[in-house]
């Protein structure tokens, strides 16, 4: 069990932000009515809005444990984008993929309505409201965090259909509105269903099982990771997209997928039956099991660059079936394997490039050398001292048949060419 298994996952307004706790941590701080102002007659853009119009409050919803609290900005800091100020990301700027942790969502609330007699209003709201507002979205946060993806160890967030339409709903429950008398109406809570054009990408596998490819069933967090990680310049990316390209299929336009990542696990899962799913990389270096299996399995006489396909796949059976007695799955198998292969080729190649570069560093230096040998045996033999070739051959490291070859071209070139007839 992860702590992200462990981990409290019940809806509730945080400590501090209630009024039984006398709103301790609610410090909010709207800008007088006399700053917030619009003229739309104002010839000048900055002077068409007053300076506390860009003041924002905001409701925070922690998809991982439930936890909600709101807040404000300061309506005195530059006008920019307000994300450097709240807690957590617009639920608009994350699109429906993984959720970046740590999982704090904010939802920016309205102030402004218009009417032709009042105009534009402005209204703040108190921590009372803002309170009244956190309850009011319970359920809807109760349904996000009980129906949010949560995958692998560290509990990562990925959105699902139900979770995102529960979001939904918080995004309405939060948006006010404001009768012609300027009272705040909050809107009725709502439970939607999840509409149809909202689609899991586990029951659109289960919907297509021919498309699967087996080989998730062994693929590590990364693989997955990746596979998941489609972007088509045109149509649909993540799993269903990816796997509908590779087979040819079309899928129709109008639906939004949810889930990818936790499809690929759940298919892994599945697979594994009743057996951890474990980086084979770990287990094979850093377990004790591992890294005698590996011991015991090690090629004979031959590294692991030295070894074919068909070893490579009978060495995957073996690491597995020892798993397996243990209870594991090792994921990420092959690909490690065939990686391992390629980082010791890759060393055997940077071997023969080194030796390369010395054999030809070595053979320009032995004909420099043989060059400079060759000129001081002509210059000896041009002496004409008495030695023999014999003797003269032995303090050059030549055989004697070549000093004498040498002495008789040497002759030959300094015999004058008789003048003719």
């Amino acid at each position: 069990m992860t702590s992200a298994d462990r981990a409290p996952r019940t809806a509730r307004v945080l400590t501090g932000y209630r009024p039984e706790d006398g709103f301790m941590a609610a410090e909010l701080d709207p800008p007088p009515a006399e700053y917030v102002w619009h003229d739309e007659n104002a010839e000048q853009q900055d002077g068409r809005y007053g300076p506390g119009v860009g003041y924002r409050q905001w409701l925070a919803v922690d998809a991982r444990d439930g936890a909600v609290w709101f807040g404000d900005t300061d309506w005195r800091a530059p006008q920019e984008s307000p994300g450097s100020r709240i807690p957590g990301i617009p639920r608009r700027a994350l699109g429906d993929g993984t959720v970046p942790g740590p999982g704090i969502m904010v939802q920016l609330l309205g102030h402004l309505s218009h009417d032709e007699q009042r105009g534009c209003t402005w209204h703040f709201f108190s921590a009372e409201e803002l309170h009244a507002l956190a309850e009011r979205v319970l359920p809807a946060v109760q349904r996000l965090v009980d129906s949010i993806h949560r995958i692998g160890p560290e509990g990562e967030l990925e959105w699902s259909a139900e979770a995102a339409t529960a979001w939904d709903d918080i995004e309405q429950a939060a948006t006010p509105a404001f009768d012609p008398s300027g009272e705040l109406r909050w809107p009725r809570p709502r439970m939607t269903p999840v509409p149809a054009w909202r689609v899991e990408v586990g029951a659109f596998l289960d919907a297509n099982p021919e498309l699967c490819e087996p080989s998730w069933a062994v693929a590590a967090d990364a693989e997955l990771d990746a596979y998941a990680d489609y972007h088509p310049t045109t149509g649909y990316g993540g799993v269903p997209g990816r796997i509908c390209h590779l087979a040819g299929r079309h899928i129709e336009d109008g639906f939004t997928f949810y889930g990818h990542r936790a499809a690929l696990y759940a298919y892994r899962a599945q697979a594994s039956g009743n057996r951890t799913p474990t980086d084979a990389r770990a287990w094979l270096e850093t377990t004790e099991t591992g890294k005698s299996t590996w011991e015991a399995a090690k090629p004979p006489g031959a590294n692991l660059a030295d070894v074919s396909d068909c070893v490579l796949i009978d060495l995957t059976d073996r690491f597995q079936n020892t798993a397996r007695e243990h209870g594991l799955v090792l994921t990420g198998l092959d690909t490690y394997l065939r990686t391992l292969r390629a980082e010791e080729r890759a060393g055997v190649d940077r071997q023969l490039r080194f030796e390369g570069e010395e054999v030809e560093r070595l053979e320009n230096l032995l004909k420099d050398f043989r060059a400079g040998r060759n000129r001081t045996v002509a210059r000896i033999l041009a002496w004409s001292d008495g030695r023999g070739d014999a003797e003269i051959a032995r303090l050059a490291s030549l055989p004697d048949e070549h000093v004498s070859q040498w002495r008789a071209r040497l002759n030959d070139e300094q015999t004058p060419t008789p003048p003719g007839p």
